[in-house]
C-alpha cells in the first residue's frame, strides 16, 4: 500500500475546540502528517499558544478565534479561511462541553450552552465550509460524538441528547453531501484524559484520581483513551485510508461498548 494515504500534504484542515485535549492533539498529528492546519476555539491565550508551539516544530499552524455557537463568527472564519487558502479538505467539529446534571437539576442555560456548542456548533461551522469544500474536490467532515450518543449516561442528559444528535446529523450530511465529494463521519471517544473528563470530577464533587481510574474500570483494555489515541481515528477518516466510508460512527473506547 502506498504510504500517500497516510499523508495529509498541502490538505487545509480546520480543527475546532483545538486549543486542549482531543482538538489539540489532532491538530498537531494532522500538521505532522502535512496538512495546513487552521485551529480554532474561544480559548484566544491557549490556542494562539499551541499554534505558536507548532509553528516553532516547523509544522504549519495558525489560530483563528471563533464562537462556534455564533453564526456570524463562523460566516467571518470561514471568508476569511477560503480567502487566504482557496479550499478546505478537512473540517473536524471537535468543540464540545458537558454538564454532568440530571434534566430535573440542569438550568436551562445549561441545555441551552451544551446543544448550542456541542451540536449547533456542528451545524454553523459545516453550513460554511461545505460550501467551500464543494467548490474544490470534495473533503472529510469528522465530527465528534461519543459512546454516549450511542447509548445512555448517568447525570449528562444534555450531553447524552448532544451527541446522539451529532451522531444521526452526521448520517442526513454523508447523505446530503456525498453527491459532492464530501464524506462526513463520526468519531465516538470513550472516556478520554483531558480537561473536560477531568472537569467532570469536579462537576460531581468526586476525588479526580478516583475518577479516573473508575472510569477506565470494565474496558477489554483496562484503561482510559488519551487524545492521541482519538486523533488517530480522526487521522483515517480524514485521510484517503477511509475513501469509500461515510455516514457510520468510529468506536474508539477501549471496548467500552463491547
Amino acid at each position: 500500500m502506498s504510504k500517500d494515504y497516510f499523508q495529509l500534504d498541502n490538505k487545509v484542515a480546520i480543527v475546532t475546540g483545538a486549543a486542549s485535549g482531543i482538538g489539540y492533539e489532532t491538530a498537531k498529528l494532522m500538521a505532522e502528517i502535512g496538512s495546513r492546519v487552521i485551529l480554532l476555539d474561544i480559548d484566544e491565550k491557549n490556542g494562539e499558544s499551541a499554534a505558536k508551539l507548532f509553528r516553532e516544530e516547523g509544522l504549519h499552524a495558525e489560530f483563528m478565534k471563533c464562537d462556534v455557537t455564533n453564526s456570524k463568527n463562523c460566516f467571518e472564519v470561514s471568508e476569511t479561511i477560503k480567502e487566504k487558502y482557496g479550499h478546505v479538505d478537512v473540517l473536524f467539529n471537535n468543540a464540545g462541553i458537558i454538564k454532568r446534571k440530571t434534566v430535573v437539576d440542569l438550568e436551562e442555560s445549561d441545555w441551552d450552552a451544551v446543544i448550542n456548542v456541542s451540536l449547533k456548533g456542528v451545524y454553523l461551522l459545516s453550513k460554511y465550509i461545505i460550501p467551500i469544500m464543494a467548490k474544490g474536490n470534495g473533503g472529510s467532515i469528522i465530527n465528534t460524538g461519543s459512546g454516549w450518543g450511542l447509548k445512555g449516561g448517568d447525570k449528562a442528559a444534555s450531553y447524552c441528547a448532544a451527541k446522539a444528535g451529532v451522531v444521526n446529523l452526521t448520517k442526513a450530511m454523508a447523505i446530503d453531501h456525498g453527491p459532492q465529494n464530501i464524506r462526513v463521519n463520526c468519531i465516538c471517544p470513550g472516556d478520554t484524559d483531558t480537561p473536560l473528563l477531568r472537569g467532570e470530577a469536579k462537576q460531581l464533587n468526586l476525588d479526580e484520581d478516583a475518577f479516573l481510574k473508575d472510569s477506565a474500570v470494565g474496558r477489554p483494555l483496562s484503561r482510559l483513551g488519551t487524545p492521541l489515541d482519538i486523533a488517530k481515528g480522526v487521522l483515517f477518516l480524514a485521510s484517503d485510508l477511509s475513501s469509500w466510508i461515510t455516514g457510520t460512527e468510529l468506536i474508539v473506547d477501549g471496548g467500552g461498548l463491547a
